[in-house]
């Protein structure tokens, strides 16, 4: 059984074999908690695919908001990205060295700002550096291209929406974070939120999507069965959750795969949602 969009994914083999195609532009989009300690684009500077830029989540970013990593507006995403040399007519393949974390958060704001042309590289930089294909640490020369950022509202929620869609359950919720957080038996990560999860909300964990031993999504058949045992309905609408806007991306890819309506994602998720005292949450499975 084959993905039913599997525009959304390229393997390490048709990377490394179009890796200087014109049209073909590359992007570390490595992404790390505070509590892990690592440094993205300094390690994006130590070894990156050659002729990869970095995009950083952090700065590429509503930086008013207090919230993190907010989407920012078409103009300011327009004006990095183009910086960055990706612009319109662009195959956009972005990778991460984590499983899937960074690289479907950007490839998730680039559909939001409209540039459908984008694929998250399956497997990520350990699968590519694990089959011998090269690393370097030459710095990528800038290229200015032109970029037309125009946002799809269909793929992003705010803290309204989805209190509205609490009430109509016209969109099914879905939280990706890992079950003891969704039941609110474990703390936060963040200091200062509550436990639990949004009424009515399923619980798919974002890594149960991956292929621990390869760091691969799952084959088109063990993703739609661990969907259907979530209990969500792939024939509905999901806007994803998780702790701050990033795994529930990798929600957002899975169902995208598998011929799921688009999701959106409530890119405030439960760093916004949890850390207010008027917001309903419920515990327990």
């Amino acid at each position: 059984m084959d993905y039913a969009r599997p525009d959304a994914l390229v393997s390490t083999t048709w990377l490394a074999s179009r890796l200087n195609a014109p049209d073909v532009r590359v992007v570390d989009g490595s992404f790390y908690l505070p509590a892990q300690k690592r440094n993205p684009r300094q390690e994006y500077v130590n070894q990156h695919i050659p002729g990869a830029v970095f995009f950083d989540i952090d700065e590429i970013a509503d930086t008013s908001s207090p919230l993190p990593h907010m989407l920012p507006s078409p103009e300011k995403f327009s004006a990095r990205v183009r910086k960055l040399g990706l612009g319109d007519g662009s195959k956009i393949v972005v990778y991460d060295t984590t499983p899937m974390l960074g690289a479907t958060r950007v490839w998730w704001m680039f559909r939001a700002m409209g540039h459908k042309d984008v694929s998250v590289l399956d497997g990520g930089l350990t699968k590519w550096m694990a089959e011998g294909h090269p690393v370097t640490d030459d710095p990528t020369p800038p290229r200015d291209r032109h970029f037309t950022a125009r946002l799809d509202n269909t793929l992003v929620r705010s803290l309204d929406d989805v209190r509205g869609l609490i009430d109509s359950r016209r969109e099914q919720i879905v939280d990706a974070r890992a079950a003891n957080r969704f039941r609110g038996e474990a703390p936060e990560p963040r200091p200062g939120l509550r436990s639990g999860h949004m009424p009515g909300a399923f619980n798919l964990p974002y890594n149960d999507l991956i292929d621990p031993s390869t760091g691969t999504m799952l084959s088109a058949d063990k993703l739609a069965a661990r969907i259907a045992a979530s209990g969500i309905d792939p024939a509905r609408k999901v806007t994803a959750s998780c702790g701050s806007g990033v795994s529930a991306c990798v929600v957002a890819l899975g169902l995208y795969l598998t011929g799921a309506p688009e999701a959106a994602i409530y890119d405030g998720s439960w760093t916004e949602w949890g850390g207010r005292a008027d917001t309903p949450i419920v515990t327990g499975s």
